[in-house]
């Protein structure tokens, strides 16, 4: 694993690290134990991501289905997502929710799957069939 920079003036704190640590399986932190955790300790999830990197930990499972499944696939690959119906009006929706480069922030593709209820892999998965990249992960991942 690459070394993740953090900020100079990050400090790990003991609480949060021990989260982490219990909530990782084989050095690896699911997207979903790692906001849980935030919520949990009412921090922002970028502070979960970066205890994790502090402590080696890699985030995995990505809840847009981004990375972090078996054999290295999209997390649609492994959950038949792509046999979910697409909402009318998803992609437009999508498109609407781009920031001014293009791409999608993580948090506004959470916020496109809430407004439509529909599971956020879904969200992921239709943004990458339009060849829409999601960026700015809430827990600095990518």
């Amino acid at each position: 694993m690459k070394a993740k920079k953090l900020p100079a003036d990050f400090v790990v704190d003991a609480a949060l690290a021990a989260a982490v640590e219990a909530h990782a399986e084989e050095g690896k932190l699911a997207c979903a134990h790692a906001f849980a955790i935030a919520k949990s300790a009412q921090v922002a999830p970028i502070v979960v991501g970066q205890t994790a990197d502090a402590l080696g930990v890699n985030l995995h499972r990505c809840q847009l289905g981004l990375y972090g499944y078996p054999g290295h696939t999209k997390g649609w690959a492994v959950s038949n997502i792509a046999d979910h119906p697409v909402p009318e009006g998803l992609e437009t929706a999508i498109r609407a929710a781009l920031d001014d480069d293009g791409g999608l922030p993580c948090v506004r593709a959470w916020q496109v799957a809430a407004e439509f209820a529909i599971p956020k892999m879904l969200v992921g998965y239709v943004a990458t069939q339009m060849e829409v990249r999601i960026v700015h992960c809430q827990l600095g991942a990518f």
